[in-house]
């Protein structure tokens, strides 16, 4: 069921995702959070001992935008790195397109 952030955007909880792994072998994840308007992903990392690097490695292989917050890390300021990061995702997405669709000559 969709949750609404106060910002007005809503998430799902452990929206599956289809991505290869370092061997391209199939596999299925279940991110923490998925905020469908933007196409972001969300994990909370809580533990130190977890190997995120290899998640966040994967994740850019398979082109999925994925925010990590380090939650051990960041207890006080996770809500501002969060919207932060969104922004960057979304602000870099657009020169991108940008950048394309200016190089386009019909």
């Amino acid at each position: 069921m969709p949750i609404t952030l106060k910002i007005g955007l809503y998430w799902i909880f452990e929206y599956p995702v289809f991505m290869y792994n370092e061997k391209d072998r199939p596999r299925v994840w279940a991110p923490d959070f998925y905020i469908p308007l933007l196409g972001i992903y969300v994990e909370v990392c809580g533990s130190e001992r977890f190997d995120y690097q290899y998640r966040e490695n994967i994740y850019k292989k398979n082109g999925y935008s994925v925010i990590f917050i380090h939650f051990y890390k960041e207890k006080e300021k996770w809500k501002t790195y969060l919207v932060r990061k969104m922004r960057e995702i979304e602000e870099n997405r657009h020169a991108e397109a940008m950048k394309r669709i200016g190089s386009w000559h019909c």
